[in-house]
């Protein structure tokens, strides 16, 4: 009985080497700081336990097989603890490296950081310490309030850049329409855009529906404050059905499997955003219409070839990514027929090389969210993601689930900025082009 406790510890102290090892990670973001209290009590449990057993048995011979067990768990119990402290240790050194970090050089990454959050206190420290640049307003920093009470938060925020004399926050929401409405309520909730474009039976009926949908959207957001939308949805559907996706279930939210459709729509949408001064975002680039995976969990293949790429889903993107102050999303996948090895949202060849340097594009581009799987439990992690990233030719990093890795992503940042004249370089092009694209959408 005693060697069958001591087994049942052994392996419930395994699991615990697990939850202390992904303590910090995104998805433990809503139960913190749970894990580690529950680690440390198990640890304490089980080598107070051990302690007690040993005294009350002193004298009492056992058999080699039953003391190996007994010491693999106390082992394991005390090893979970050590990994806990030692993972939420770093996380704190991380923190108090931003917190404590040169103002000039805080401020010149964090114009690249986006980030989203629970506690307002928590992202009016960093927009105080002048730390990031942007914000995404989601579902859990509504709740059951009016728009006038958001619109009050957000305002108070954009009060303390206007103190420091420094340019608006980006202010960002995933207000895509079905599903996807972050905001909804208060605001509005409209179908699917798909949905809208699909009841049009003529073209001019499509135009009036689409520029209807987009003054709604661009009117509201403004209303609160928002001012960069994360939509439309520009991947084309393709048919591609994954049951287990559970996150980006492309074929619910793409607008048609016809480019020029997509383009049209997409096109008119960002016009009607821009109106109200309200930036859109073409995502999800290079396209996940022909992926299966679910990029949040983990990154999928994207292994058409270029040219199918160019004749077909990159055609939206092309015709509307270059009009003034339109962002691009940038996705976690692997571009299988141009850079097989890293995600494109780190990919120098393919943000670098293809979009910058082969496309000319010069408008502003954004990561999906550092916080999902391929980023965070990459090779590098979200730090070193983030540097790549950044060095790519990306301008905006989100780290929208779990605010807190955001210390990560700084901090990692300014390692980099201070590593040398070429990652400055870098950052200095890619602010100018988030001021440009700011003034741009005031001119139209």
């Amino acid at each position: 009985m005693r060697v069958l406790w001591n087994g049942l510890a052994f392996s419930a102290g395994l699991g615990c080497v697990a939850a202390a090892w992904f303590g910090r990670a995104p998805f433990w973001s809503e139960a913190r700081p749970w894990p580690l209290l529950l680690v440390l009590v198990f640890a304490s449990f089980i080598v107070g336990l051990w302690w007690v057993f040993r005294r009350r048995e002193q004298g009492i011979r056992r058999g080699g097989f039953e003391l190996g067990v007994e010491w693999a768990a106390v082992l394991v119990a005390a090893f979970s603890a050590v990994v806990a402290l030692g993972v939420e240790a770093q996380f704190r050194l991380a923190s108090w490296r931003v917190t404590n970090a040169d103002p000039a050089a805080l401020e010149r990454v964090g114009r690249h950081v986006m980030t989203g959050y629970r506690d307002p206190a928590f992202v009016r420290g960093l927009i105080e310490r002048r730390a990031i640049a942007g914000i995404f307003v989601t579902r859990r920093n509504v709740g059951e309030r009016s728009v006038e009470a958001i619109a009050a938060e957000i305002a108070g925020f954009q009060a303390i850049r206007a103190r420091q004399g420094l340019p608006p926050l980006w202010v960002a929401t995933d207000q895509e329409g079905g599903g996807v409405s972050r905001l909804s309520p208060p605001l509005t909730r409209l179908p699917v855009l798909a949905e809208t474009v699909r009841s049009a039976m003529t073209d001019a009926a499509r135009t009036k529906a689409v520029d209807d949908y987009a003054a709604t959207h661009g009117r509201e957001l403004a209303s609160v404050g928002v001012n960069l939308n994360f939509a439309p949805v520009v991947d084309l559907d393709h048919g591609v059905r994954n049951p287990g996706d559970a996150f980006s279930r492309i074929w619910e939210r793409a607008i048609s499997r016809d480019p020029a459709i997509v383009a049209d729509v997409a096109g008119r949408y960002c016009d009607g955003l821009a109106r109200h001064g309200v930036h859109c975002t073409l995502k999800d680039f290079p396209g996940l219409g022909r992926v299966f995976e679910d990029t949040h969990r983990s990154a999928g293949r994207l292994d058409a070839s270029v040219a199918e790429l160019e004749a077909s889903d990159w055609i939206p993107f092309r015709q509307v990514m270059g009009r003034p102050g339109n962002f691009v999303m940038v996705a976690h996948v692997v571009l299988g027929g141009f850079h097989p090895s890293s995600v494109v949202s780190t990919s120098s060849e393919v943000v670098g090389g293809l979009v910058r340097e082969r496309w000319h594009h010069d408008g502003p581009l954004i990561t999906d969210d550092m916080c999902m799987g391929p980023i965070y439990f990459g090779w590098d992690g979200i730090g070193g993601a983030a540097v790549r990233s950044l060095g790519a030719g990306v301008d905006m990093l989100l780290v929208s689930w779990d605010g807190d890795q955001v210390y990560r992503v700084l901090a990692a940042l300014i390692d980099a900025d201070r590593g040398g004249t070429e990652f400055r370089a870098k950052l200095d092009a890619s602010a100018a082009r988030l001021e440009r694209a700011r003034g741009e959408i005031v001119k139209r």
